[in-house]
């Protein structure tokens, strides 16, 4: 007695393309349920990708609404710009009536200096930590490449700025003086092409750009003293140079965003503080 098959024949289709006329076939599909519906799954991702391609990597996709085209970029910046220059109007508004306040209280009025241009990016309120961090980064990198350049001071003899010699980084006019809390630094003025000098023997531990304070050099000297040089016009030394007190490391500048003249922004830090560098440096002596 033969085996029966009990297996299930699977049903196929054809597909026939005929001419009209003479009903003669020109082509002919042969096909099952599953590879129908592979053949329609493959046809509708590849249509999907081909207009994700075309949205995605062609002009066409300004078509869309509500899809930002040039324009409305133009009109975004344009706002954009607006609404910094009114922080920055609200900002000196709130100075000024702070100062009033004072004033009319009878107590010394906060000095307004150039900080105001540095806040005026962030909150009107406040600057958070975050900010704080952000402005003291230079900072932060000196101290994370301290072991980078072999800079540790544990075997060097611990002096004090006061019996110290340092010399004059710029030949200038003393434009902003230092603030603890509002301008911890000095700003000095001096005709463009004017050479920045090093104040101590230290070591470069960096020199490049940064958008806001422009071409920037950090020198790490002795003692736990750092000096920072901002808004150069050109750096004449690199990082891991090693430099003696009063020679050449910079051109005084005007780069960076943080600035409108020629000047260099001088900050002078000791023992992870920033110091008056006046109270160390006779700028009187190089006017």
């Amino acid at each position: 007695m033969a085996r029966q098959n009990n297996q299930k024949k699977v049903p196929s289709y054809r597909l026939n393309i005929m001419d009209d006329e003479s009903h003669k076939t020109i082509q002919s599909f042969k096909f099952n349920r599953t590879s129908a519906v592979i053949v329609i799954v493959s046809v509708v991702l590849i249509f999907i990708l081909t207009v994700y391609a075309l949205i995605a990597y062609t002009p066409i996709r300004t078509t869309i609404p509500g899809y930002p085209d040039a324009r409305s970029r133009r009109v975004a910046l344009k706002n954009a710009i607006r609404i910094d220059s009114l922080e920055n109007i609200i900002l000196r508004w709130e100075l000024y009536s702070d100062n009033l306040s004072r004033i009319v209280n009878g107590e010394d009025p906060v000095k307004i200096d150039s900080i105001v241009q540095h806040i005026a990016n962030s909150s009107a309120e406040e600057i958070n930590r975050e900010e704080l961090a952000r402005q003291d980064s230079l900072l932060r990198l000196t101290v994370a490449r301290e072991e980078q350049f072999d800079l540790s001071s544990q075997n060097q003899r611990n002096l004090s700025l006061d019996g110290m010699h340092l010399f004059c980084p710029l030949s200038g006019v003393i434009s902003q003086g230092y603030d603890k809390l509002l301008h911890p630094y000095v700003d000095i003025t001096a005709p463009a092409n004017s050479v920045v000098m090093s104040v101590l023997d230290g070591t470069v531990i960096f020199a490049g750009w940064n958008d806001e304070s422009g071409y920037t050099i950090q020198i790490q000297h002795s003692n736990n003293i750092v000096t920072i040089y901002k808004h150069n016009q050109k750096l004449l030394k690199k990082t891991g140079d090693k430099v003696s007190a009063g020679s050449s490391i910079a051109i005084v500048g005007n780069t960076g965003s943080l600035t409108t003249g020629d000047h260099l922004h001088f900050e002078l830090w000791y023992n992870g503080e920033a110091v008056d560098p006046t109270r160390y440096i006779n700028f009187n002596a190089a006017q």
